[in-house]
């Protein structure tokens, strides 16, 4: 059975895509479009999993929250 992963994506100002993965540490990559984006995303999960064993610390994303300054 898959394990399911929360994804963060954000794009910079020459408009790269950027996901990361709270729960996996170090686990993140880049790409031009969503798509590549989301291929990327699952081999660097699986690359994390290799590394990281189920030892991986157990972080839940809570939520995500704007604050105005």
């Amino acid at each position: 059975m898959a394990k399911e992963f929360t994804v963060i994506i954000e794009q910079d100002e020459e408009d790269w895509f950027i996901a990361e993965v709270p729960e996996l540490k170090g686990c993140h990559t880049q790409a031009k479009s969503l798509d590549d984006l989301m291929e990327r995303v699952k081999e660097s999960i699986r690359l994390c999993l290799e590394t990281q064993g189920k030892e991986y610390p157990k972080i839940r994303l809570v939520g995500v929250q704007k604050v105005a300054v």
